[in-house]
């Protein structure tokens, strides 16, 4: 879900260290990826996202500090359990579709600014972050992003209830 109180604070990072904003991505935090493939997101898909969605309360997350995975930088939202709650409603009603396809043990929410950057320019990065938070976001929708090859770009918006 767009997470737009971020961009500016990471905006500027993210187009320069995060190839997913340079494809059209905005600052998010992910609820499920991989998903369908685009051509199997029909009518009545959207209709389903939009049940589940529709069931799951808004809420406010306050990201108030950076988080690393090996190769990124992240800024951690707090609580995290609004994130979570959405990913495993979503993943009941698709569970053919695990939160990076199984990847991970826990898929952790977090907003990404940098991708395979070295050392001295995450701690660059980190540093000016800080000097930035907190980020208090509400979150109201989920936006369903799909590719096209070249660009990701938005398909649908579903409100939460």
């Amino acid at each position: 879900m767009r997470v737009p109180e971020a961009e500016p604070l990471v905006g500027t990072w993210r187009d320069r260290l995060d190839p997913s904003a340079r494809a059209g991505v905005p600052a998010h935090v992910t609820v499920l990826f991989p998903f369908l493939d685009a051509s199997r997101i029909d009518e009545g898909v959207r209709a389903a996202i939009g049940e589940v969605l529709g069931r799951q309360e808004s809420f406010e997350a306050r990201f108030d500090h950076c988080g690393r995975f090996p190769g990124v930088l992240y800024l951690a939202p707090e609580p995290d359990t609004g994130f979570r709650r959405l990913t495993g409603a979503i993943v009941r009603r698709w569970p053919e579709h695990p939160p990076f396809g199984g990847q991970f043990e826990d898929a952790v929410p977090h907003l990404t600014v940098a991708q395979g950057q070295d050392e001295a320019a995450v701690e660059q990065v980190e540093a000016d972050l800080r000097t930035g938070l907190p980020v208090v976001a509400r979150v109201s929708a989920v936006d369903l992003l799909v590719y096209d090859g070249t660009r990701w770009r938005q398909r649908a918006s579903f409100p939460l209830g």
